[in-house]
């Protein structure tokens, strides 16, 4: 499975590297870059279905579940039947 969020859909992005020259040439030796996702793996209990489930997160996704709640954002990315 790609490293992609479970709850946001965050997924790695290619970004360029930007170095101090390029300000004074035209010359830029930094090339691309993957910026890759902070992904967190959480067991997270939900009271309401009263079980665990495991999800591959990011740390902006564990920020909108204890925002929101564990049933309603879970139900909301399908991830409870």
């Amino acid at each position: 499975m790609a490293r992609t969020c479970e709850i946001t859909g965050k997924k790695s992005r290619v970004g360029g590297q930007y170095s101090n020259r390029t300000r004074a040439t035209q010359f830029n030796p930094g090339g691309k870059k993957r910026r890759q996702v902070n992904l967190q793996k959480k067991t997270i209990f939900v009271p309401e279905v009263n079980k665990n489930v495991t999800v591959t997160v990011s740390t902006k996704g564990i920020k909108t579940i204890n925002k929101n709640g564990a049933f309603k954002t879970l139900k909301k990315a399908g991830l409870l039947n």
